[in-house]
C-alpha cells in the first residue's frame, strides 16, 4: 500500500496543475480530472479491501509499542508545555529542553531518568512534578483538542467517524 500512495499523489498533482493554470469560468479542461480522480477511487477501494481484514487480524505487542513509543524524547513538547506552565516564555522553554535533550542524548539517558538535581541545573523553576508530565500516558492524556490523542478525544473521533459510514 505504501507504493500506492505514489501513485495517488501523482494524480493529486496532477488535478492541482490541471487546475492551477485555468482561466476563471474555462471548464473544458476540467475533464481532464475525471481519470486521475477515478483512478485514485479505484486505488483507495482496493486499499480498503486489502487492509481492512488485516487490521482485524492485527495483533499489536504492547510492549514493544510502549518502548518505541518512549524512545527517542517524545514528550519534549510536554516538557516544554511544562516550563510555559511555570511562566517560563515559549522561547527560553523551548531552549531549556533543547539543551536537556541535547545532554540526554550526550548521556544516552531518557528525559524520565534525569535526577532533579540535574534537571535544576538547565532551570531552577523545574520541581519533582516534572517527571507527572513527561511521561507517554500524561502525554498522551494532554492532547484534548479536536483531533487530538486524549483516550476522550479518541472515542469521540471514533464515534464521530463511524456516524459518517
Amino acid at each position: 500500500m505504501r507504493g500506492k500512495s505514489g501513485r495517488v499523489y501523482g494524480n493529486l498533482m496532477a488535478i492541482l496543475t490541471i487546475m492551477k493554470g485555468l482561466p476563471l469560468s474555462y471548464n473544458t479542461d476540467m475533464s481532464e480530472d475525471k481519470e486521475t480522480v477515478y483512478d485514485s477511487m479505484d486505488t483507495l477501494q482496493t486499499g480498503l479491501k486489502i487492509i481492512a481484514p488485516m487490521i482485524e487480524k492485527m495483533k499489536i505487542n504492547e510492549d514493544k509499542t510502549r518502548d518505541a513509543a518512549d524512545k527517542g524524547f517524545s514528550t519534549a513538547t510536554d516538557m516544554a508545555d511544562y516550563l510555559v506552565r511555570k511562566g517560563i516564555p515559549f522561547r527560553d522553554a523551548h531552549h531549556v529542553v533543547g539543551s536537556v535533550v541535547n545532554h540526554c542524548v550526550k548521556h544516552d539517558k531518557k528525559l524520565n531518568q534525569l535526577t532533579l538535581a540535574e534537571y535544576q541545573t538547565f532551570h531552577p523553576q523545574i520541581e519533582n512534578d516534572i517527571y507527572d508530565d513527561i511521561t507517554l500516558e500524561a502525554s498522551v492524556g494532554a492532547r484534548q483538542s479536536y483531533g487530538g490523542t486524549a483516550p476522550e478525544t479518541v472515542r469521540k473521533q471514533i464515534t464521530m467517524a463511524k456516524s459518517m459510514l
